[in-house]
């Protein structure tokens, strides 16, 4: 009897903790109605602002897809005759070794910018979870996120997928998370200014931060909750 007690105390307990875990949120369709409410897990969804950690992942997000493209050329890269232009003495002229020097106009550049320079950085894996629940939980506490129960769309119309955010009371600067490639959904958007559409298993902080609301699909929410 003191086990199944026991067992049943632990059990409650359980329960408590997978409570404490979740938290409610309005599902709505397509038609811009509240149908229901959905449960979100708060590790995802409720953690506090750390605005170091979250500049530091965009930080480090934009350096690795920085490509340098100026480049300069040192003096081993112009063109230019590397014969001595005149005598080392007698000429009355201070000495010159090369008409590539990066002393004379059309020489070689000292200290200039290079392709080949590395920008890249790097963060810890956790670190870059912690930054992307952070961004999502401030989204929610901003009231910018809207959950839908789908996005299925029968023709890849612009006029569509218009009427649905304006349903859903979603203007311009609109980011669509998808749980997987759908084609009408992207074509329908392609045309609408500042909306864009990503998937889920890539979506980063600087994307949702790059957007002032996230329209996200009830599917969804298992696989941020999967990555995180």
């Amino acid at each position: 009897m003191g086990l199944w007690l026991k067992l049943k105390a632990y059990e409650n307990q359980e329960d408590l903790r997978k409570s404490n875990r979740l938290m409610k949120y309005p599902l709505w369709n397509q038609k811009g109605e509240k149908i229901k409410e959905v449960t979100l897990p708060k590790e995802v969804f409720e953690q506090e602002m750390n605005e170091d950690l979250v500049h530091q992942a965009v930080t480090v997000e934009q350096a690795n897809q920085r490509i340098p493209i100026a480049h300069t050329k040192t003096r081993g890269e112009v063109s230019g005759s590397g014969v001595k232009p005149w005598r080392q003495k007698g000429t009355g002229r201070a000495r010159a070794g090369s008409v590539r020097s990066p002393i004379w106009r059309g020489g070689g550049i000292v200290f200039g910018p290079r392709k080949d320079r590395d920008f890249h950085k790097k963060i810890n894996q956790k670190m870059k979870q912690k930054a992307l629940a952070i961004v999502l939980s401030s989204k929610i506490r901003d009231k910018e996120l809207k959950i839908i129960d789908a996005l299925s769309l029968k023709e890849p119309k612009t006029k569509l997928m218009a009427g649905i955010l304006e349903k859903m009371g979603l203007g311009e600067s609109t980011l669509i998370l998808a749980g997987q490639v759908n084609m009408n959904l992207i074509q329908a958007c392609r045309n609408l200014p500042k909306i864009e559409v990503r998937l889920a298993q890539q979506v980063t902080p600087l994307n949702i931060l790059q957007f002032k609301n996230l329209l996200i699909t009830e599917p969804t929410i298992k696989i941020l909750e999967g990555r995180l």
